[in-house]
């Protein structure tokens, strides 16, 4: 039965993940015995105090934000396996839970070009592995497109706060840009600050400007307004992995050891980036009534009564602009939100029907056959598996 030191931030929803999946493997391989030091306890020990703490106890090992302190080689020479969470930048001497960062700005960029944008902007952090390489994996995809990408980056003032911003040169930022941009945040806190900046600036979200963050913090991301979109990460899976390799050092020492590498899922959308990037105000309006009707039973006739075209204009017009006729255009943001209810809820594919105003599940069934290859509970087994 090992005991386990976790230095983790238990208020963010990524370390309740990492939590959840920790606690997973010490249910299926332990138990384990848990304790869980909150980040005042460390300020006030400081990383000598824990490892005071750590011998004391009888500690066989820790996991957590080491704010890449480099007093951790103390816990090294004494012999007590470390996996550090990381925060500014990767540790090169012990295990990192670390991310596919780059992979989730590439993930971002494809999800804002699908939806027609031509301007992109990143916030976020100079000084941070996590916020640096979302940018590099931006705007790498973004240039390819033939795109560039505007910046605001700022330095913290100290390493715990990623919270703090300016908001006066954010707003004068926000203002500068051209619009209708899609923005990228390092992270949903960031993202966060972007809609109150833009709501105090009277900047439109998401018709100006449509904010992206990363994490999907439940909490953040419904706490914005208007609520953020986010890009969710496998951070369950991460605590496992992270808990099967503290195992391993712990019987075979501490030698042999690799980085845990959390990989970003999806995108869910919310109201911060549910448009298509058009000057069209009348495809614009189409669209906005699509999406914040998308869990009802729509129609096309739906859509066309909301504007004052006739049904072949706005088809031709809505075609021209995205892409895809309006049907198409409603049955993929359809397959989109099942895909994300599959992921995110343990209701059957009856129950998330009826949730999205469908009576016949086994027609829905049958449509998300056609796009994703696979039925809805083997897409559902599939995705758990991999957690």
């Amino acid at each position: 039965m090992y005991k386990i030191i976790l230095l983790i931030d238990f208020a963010e929803e990524y370390s309740k993940a990492l939590l959840k999946g920790i606690a997973k493997y010490s249910k299926e391989h332990g138990p384990w015995i848990f304790c869980r030091m909150p980040l005042f306890q460390r300020e006030t020990i400081g990383m000598e105090g824990i490892l005071e703490w750590a011998l004391e106890w009888g500690a066989d090992g820790i996991i957590g934000q080491l704010y890449n302190d480099p007093a951790v080689e103390k816990f090294v020479e004494a012999g007590i396996p470390v996996i550090a969470q990381d925060f500014k930048e990767r540790f090169r001497d012990i295990p990192n839970i670390t991310g596919a960062h780059k992979e989730a700005g590439e993930m971002g960029a494809e999800y804002f070009l699908r939806k027609g944008f031509k301007n992109f902007a990143f916030y976020g952090f100079k000084d941070i592995v996590w916020s640096r390489e979302r940018a590099e994996g931006f705007e790498e995809r973004i240039s390819k497109a033939g795109y560039k990408v505007h910046y605001f980056e700022h330095v913290m003032a100290r390493s715990t706060e990623i919270w703090y911003y300016k908001p006066s040169s954010l707003s004068q930022w926000l203002k500068s840009l051209p619009k209708p941009i899609a923005l990228m945040a390092c992270d949903d806190n960031q993202g966060q600050h972007i809609t109150e900046a833009c709501r105090h600036s009277q900047i439109r979200i998401p018709e100006e400007v449509a904010v992206l963050g990363v994490d999907n913090d439940e909490m953040i991301c419904e706490f914005s307004d208007p609520p953020l979109s986010s890009i969710g990460q496998d951070a369950e899976k991460g605590g496992y992995d992270a808990a099967r390799l503290l195992e391993h050092m712990i019987k075979h020492g501490t030698a042999d050891y690799y980085d845990i590498v959390v990989k970003p899922t999806q995108v869910v959308t919310r109201h911060s980036t549910d448009i298509y990037a058009t000057n069209d105000d009348y495809i614009a309006a189409s669209l906005k009534y699509i999406h914040q009707n998308i869990d009802k039973n729509l129609q096309v006739d739906d859509v066309v009564k909301q504007v004052p075209l006739s049904r072949r204009a706005l088809e031709k017009r809505f075609q021209y602009i995205t892409g895809l006729p309006i049907y198409k255009y409603i049955f993929n943001l359809r397959i989109e939100k099942l895909t994300q209810k599959l992921r995110e809820t343990d209701m059957t594919v009856f129950e998330i029907a009826l949730d999205m105003g469908l009576t016949d599940s086994k027609n829905i069934a049958r449509q998300f056959r056609q796009v994703k290859g696979c039925t809805p509970i083997e897409y559902r087994n599939r995705y758990l598996a991999g957690k």
